[in-house]
């Protein structure tokens, strides 16, 4: 592993610091590519208007005819976090805009089971959505691949539009419309919107279309409400938070702080231990969403969306301890899962270190549980990094593996491999190879029959030797250098944590040399160190590793808040030794 430090401009940072921040933070986010105070400016009204986003202004029309029509709406969510948060936008934005109209809105969701009917809008889903008798579908997070599921509801009748993100194939469906920023001619600057956020200018772009027909009887209602939910979908789905991704987290995170958060997120962050009232996009990423996900992930994202749209406090409270549950079956799921992954690893010897390792693995064990194959994925890829597919047995729709005869994949890359463009690419070496697939450049999903699973990992395999450049093969950890003692302080580490950070604006990390004063087991499988620098003590923790750390050592570590009875300190927190 080696350790090396972000590259800055000086002058970006000596802009920042005249304007007043702290010179700690000011070189963090010049790294970042922050050039002026005014790009930390977090007000909603900084956000790219929704008049850019292709299709929105029209989709929106499309909805307000339906709306005041009285017609029956069905919001088709996916099964995942960012699913089921773009659902609960959705429908309780809806709702609310059809009520402020005074008309009937005739408003509800489906949510597909992933076991049974898999991914997308299938035409099997809208055999299951006809039933409802709905007059449209409205696709949050999925749909951008439905080509013959938007052509079997033309065929019953039902119109369609499509809000997504993920990026399209050579095909669009021919929906009534479709939102997503990353389909062709689309100029939003924004690509990195979550499915919830493309919800979420959906029903923006369709309030301010109420307002110009003078629709609204009562209150308009106030959207930013909903900005908790966009915030948890945003974080969960692991998207890059460029500026404006990180203006709808900080929005959503001041609603929780504030007390106004709804009532099933507060929930979900309290059953975790979390107290909403000092919620960080930490807590939504690694407390709330995996708990949502659980739902999805082993039995129905119903169950998550319904502690989404609830104003019940005691219904939500009750959701989130059964979601808690579900997220500790998954966790041992996991883990098993991982133990025999790691077995595998071990048989293959030298080959899955070094040089000599493969540019990509594969996966598939036939008692592997398909809804945790992506989070096992994810495991693995920070453990060997490589792009990693992890492939369990498809459920058929009676819910048995044994019949389908298929493999779920879900995948996991490194930077430097677009792993939907590498699925691509061994697509249309072998056309028949992979029944279907999507995704994004770090993270995807496919299936394929069970009898080629050996054939695909090897076309993965020269795929990924074909397009991933050999420097993204070294394991590199990026740091923002080091950290004078001098700003070893409580005040810093409250500054830091302050912060909006996430995927694509990555917390800080420091790097330092150390000599190892002591080191000793806590908690079982840590290790509670006392550090020296400078002639300076300074108390650490390395968390996850019983591995003795050398005499003196190199080493990569985040300046946290440590919090023990009522009592606040500093703390390093180790993430990674030089080695």
């Amino acid at each position: 592993m080696k350790i090396v430090e972000r590259a800055y401009s000086e002058g970006d940072r000596q802009a920042l610091i005249a304007a007043g921040v702290h010179p700690v933070l000011a070189r963090v986010l010049a790294a970042r590519r922050i050039r002026s105070a005014a790009e930390l400016d977090l007000d909603a009204a900084q956000l790219v208007a929704p008049q850019r986003l292709l299709n929105a202004e029209r989709a929106a029309a499309l909805l307000a005819d339906a709306l005041l029509a009285g017609k029956r709406l069905l919001v088709v969510a996916d099964y995942d976090a960012d699913g089921a948060t773009a659902c609960a936008v959705g429908v309780r934005a809806l709702r609310l805009l059809g009520a402020a109209c005074r008309v009937a809105a005739q408003v509800d969701y489906l949510v597909p089971n992933r076991f049974e009917l898999g991914y997308g809008l299938s035409p099997e889903l809208v055999e299951l959505a006809a039933a409802r008798r709905p007059d449209w579908l409205i696709t949050v997070d999925q749909g951008i691949a439905s080509v013959a599921g938007v052509e079997r509801a033309r065929e019953l009748g039902m119109s369609t539009l499509i809000t997504d993100h993920h990026l399209p194939g050579d095909e669009l469906p021919r929906a009534d419309a479709i939102v997503n920023p990353n389909q062709p001619g689309c100029g939003f600057p924004s690509k990195a919107l979550a499915g919830v956020g493309v919800m979420f200018y959906v029903v923006l772009a369709l309030r301010a279309e109420l307002r110009a027909r003078g629709a609204f009887r009562d209150e308009e209602p106030n959207l930013a409400a909903l900005c908790d939910l966009v915030a948890l979908g945003t974080v969960a789905d692991v998207v890059p938070l460029d500026a404006n991704n990180r203006i709808l987290v900080a929005q959503g995170l001041r609603r929780l702080r504030a007390g106004k958060g709804q009532p099933g997120l507060n929930a979900l962050l309290r059953i975790a231990g979390r107290a909403p009232g000092r919620a960080s996009a930490f807590d939504l990423g690694f407390a709330a969403g995996p708990r949502l996900n659980a739902a999805g992930r082993l039995a129905d994202m119903s169950l998550g969306i319904e502690s989404l749209i609830t104003d019940d406090e005691a219904r939500a409270a009750n959701i989130a301890q059964q979601l808690d549950e579900l997220n500790r079956e998954r966790r041992k799921i996991e883990a098993g899962m991982l133990d025999e992954a790691l077995a595998a690893i071990d048989a293959l010897g030298a080959r899955a270190e070094g040089d000599a390792a493969p540019a990509a693995y594969s996966f598939y064990e036939p008692g592997w549980h398909q809804g945790v194959v992506g989070i096992l994925a994810s495991r693995l890829r920070e453990r060997l990094h490589r792009p990693v597919l992890c492939f369990a047995p498809a459920e058929s729709g009676g819910g048995s593996r044994a019949n389908s005869g298929l493999l779920r994949g879900s995948g996991r890359s490194i930077p430097g491999l677009h792993l939907r463009d590498c699925l691509d690419r061994v697509a249309k070496r072998a056309p028949e190879l992979i029944l279907r697939f999507g995704g994004h450049a770090q993270a995807a999903g496919l299936t394929i029959r069970a009898g080629d699973f050996e054939r695909f990992g090897e076309l993965l395999q020269s795929a990924a030797i074909d397009m991933t450049p050999p420097e993204a093969l070294s394991p590199v950890v990026e740091t923002d250098g080091a950290l004078d003692t001098a700003f070893y302080t409580l005040e810093v580490a409250q500054l830091l944590e302050a912060q909006i950070w996430g995927q694509g604006f990555p917390q800080p990390l420091f790097c330092d040399t150390f000599q190892v004063e002591s080191q000793r087991v806590v908690g079982e499988r840590h290790l509670k160190l006392r550090l020296v620098k400078d002639g300076r003590r300074l108390e650490a923790m390395r968390f996850g590793s019983l591995e003795p750390l050398p005499a003196r050592m190199r080493a990569a570590y985040r300046l946290k808040v440590n919090e023990f009875n009522g009592l606040k300190g500093v703390q390093l927190d180790i993430e990674h030794v030089e080695g």
